[in-house]
């Protein structure tokens, strides 16, 4: 059996077959692209990683994840943000119709959304995780992040 593992990010979001969540899919990775600074990786069959950071739980498991990324799902986008979502509900208010949880966020349309503030949401969260894992010396279990107190600076 041939290998179909697709091999660029932009090779596994042309596999998309909804045409409106490809091209929602492509315009994620130029705005992520662009907002992180950082180059996308692939970092399971369907989901797109940028940046990376250097976790540490207390029972000493260590590893590094990425720092922000998304997925393509059936009908919408999931956006993960790995310095959790506590402590950013003033952004997330205007950002537009969405659904989130602890640390991610899914999004329908990228139409419907005020894309500055998904800019303001990506930057915000990064600045974030670099200040925990500043101060941490490595990033801990997303359920010992502490919440984002105002703003964050890198």
């Amino acid at each position: 059996m041939p290998d179909t593992t697709p091999s660029t990010v932009e090779e596994m979001l042309a596999s998309i077959r909804d045409e409106a969540l490809r091209s929602d899919a492509f315009k994620l990775l130029d705005l992520l692209r662009e907002t992180t600074g950082e180059e996308p990786e692939i970092w399971s069959s369907n989901t797109v990683g940028f940046g990376r950071y250097h976790y540490k739980y207390a029972s000493g498991t260590e590893g590094e994840f990425f720092d922000i990324g998304f997925a393509p799902r059936s009908g919408h986008l999931t956006l993960y943000v790995m310095s959790g979502l506590r402590g950013f509900e003033p952004i997330l208010e205007r950002l537009g119709p969405h659904q989130s949880s602890k640390s991610t966020v899914h999004m329908k349309t990228l139409a419907d959304l005020d894309l500055d503030v998904l800019r303001d949401l990506v930057r915000e969260c990064l600045a974030h995780l670099r200040r925990v894992e500043r101060d941490l010396g490595a990033i801990p279990r997303m359920s010992e992040i502490p919440p984002r107190q105002g703003q964050d600076s890198p």
